[in-house]
C-alpha cells in the first residue's frame, strides 16, 4: 500500500497558508494520477483543520465573517473541492479507452463533537455519503468503528443496478432486512437496559441474537487478517444470506413452539463466526450449503 501512497503533510503548527493550500495540492496530485487512468482515493484529514485555516486567512484579510467566524464563501469553497471528484475519460487518451476516477473522503472532526457547526453542516450538504465514527464502538474494539444507525448514503440507487447484475438480484432486499434488524436492536437495547433481557419475549430475543451476529460476524473486520481485511461483494452477500437464513429458520421454529435455547444449542454459531476468515473461493462453495443445512436442522427441531 505504501508504494501506491502519496502523502501531503502539513501539521497544525505550520503556516496558515500552507495548511490551506495542502488540500488543493492533494486534489491536484489525485487528478494527475486520475488522468493517467488510475482510480484514486484521496483522504483529507481533516477538512475541519482546513476550514480553520480558511477562517484565519479570511480574518487576516479583514473579510466580513459569517457563522462562527467562518467566511461567507466557506460552503462555495468546500463544494468546489468535493466537485473535483468523479470519473472521467481524459482528453489525452487518444481513443485508448483510458478512464480514471477520484474518490474524495473528507474527515470532519468538529470541536467537542458539535455536529451543528458550519464545517460539518456544509460537508453534509455537499457530500453524498456519511460515515459516522462511534467512539463507543472503538472502545469495544469494534473496527471499523462506523455507526450503522447514524451513517447513510445517497448513492444507493446508483449502485443498486450494479449489485443486482453482478452479485444477486435480491441484494437490496437482504441489505434492507439487515438494516431493519440492526435498527430494531437499537430500540430493544433501551428496554433491555431498563428491565433486562429476560423480560423480552423470545421473538425479540432472537432479534438481539441475529443483530449480534451481524455486528460481530459481518460488520466487524480485522485489518491484520489476510482474508478478513478485504471481502468481495459476492462473499459479503452470502455471509448476509446465511445469517438471515438462520433468522428466518429461527422465527419459523419459534412460531412452531420451539425454544430459543434449542436453536442456539445447534452447532452453527461457530461456523457462522468463522465465515469471514474462510478464504474467499472456499467460502463461496461452503456458504450455500451452510444456509441450506441451517434451515434443515432448525426445521427439524422437535417441539414438546
Amino acid at each position: 500500500l505504501m508504494d501506491r501512497t502519496v502523502l501531503v503533510a502539513n501539521t497544525s503548527n505550520m503556516p496558515v497558508a500552507a495548511r490551506e493550500a495542502s488540500i488543493y495540492v492533494g486534489a491536484t496530485l489525485a487528478e494527475f494520477y486520475r488522468d493517467m487512468g488510475y482510480n484514486v482515493a484521496m483522504m483529507a484529514d481533516s477538512t475541519s483543520r482546513w476550514g480553520e485555516a480558511v477562517r484565519e486567512v479570511s480574518g487576516r484579510l479583514e473579510e466580513m465573517p459569517g457563522e462562527e467566524g467562518y467566511p461567507a464563501y466557506l460552503a462555495t469553497r468546500l463544494a468546489a473541492f468535493y466537485e473535483r471528484s468523479g470519473r472521467v475519460e481524459p482528453l489525452g487518451a487518444d481513443g485508448d479507452g483510458r478512464v480514471g476516477s477520484v474518490t474524495m473522503v473528507g474527515a470532519v472532526s468538529p470541536a467537542g463533537g458539535d455536529m451543528s457547526e458550519p464545517m460539518t453542516q456544509n460537508s453534509l450538504r455537499v457530500t453524498g455519503a456519511f460515515w459516522a465514527l462511534d467512539t463507543s464502538l472503538a472502545h469495544r474494539r469494534h473496527f471499523p468503528a462506523i455507526s450503522w444507525t447514524k451513517s447513510y448514503t445517497l448513492y444507493l440507487g446508483q449502485v443498486k443496478h450494479w449489485y443486482e447484475t453482478n452479485v444477486a438480484a435480491d441484494w437490496q432486499e437482504m441489505r434492507d432486512r439487515a438494516m431493519f434488524i440492526l435498527q430494531k436492536e437499537t430500540e430493544l437495547q433501551e428496554i433491555v437496559q431498563l428491565v433486562g433481557p429476560d423480560a423480552l419475549p423470545e421473538s425479540e430475543k432472537v432479534i438481539l441474537e441475529i443483530a449480534r451476529m451481524l455486528r460481530e460476524d459481518f460488520l466487524q473486520q480485522f485489518a491484520f487478517d489476510e482474508v478478513d481485511a478485504y471481502c468481495p461483494p459476492k462473499k459479503a452477500y452470502w455471509m448476509l444470506k446465511v445469517v438471515l437464513a438462520f433468522y428466518d429458520a429461527s422465527v419459523a421454529a419459534l412460531n412452531r413452539g420451539a425454544s430459543l435455547r434449542q436453536i442456539l444449542e445447534l452447532p452453527f454459531k461457530d461456523r457462522i463466526a468463522g465465515m469471514k476468515t474462510t478464504p474467499h473461493e472456499e467460502a463461496l462453495r461452503m456458504m450455500p450449503e451452510l444456509a441450506a443445512q441451517i434451515s434443515e436442522e432448525i426445521a427439524g427441531i422437535e417441539v414438546y
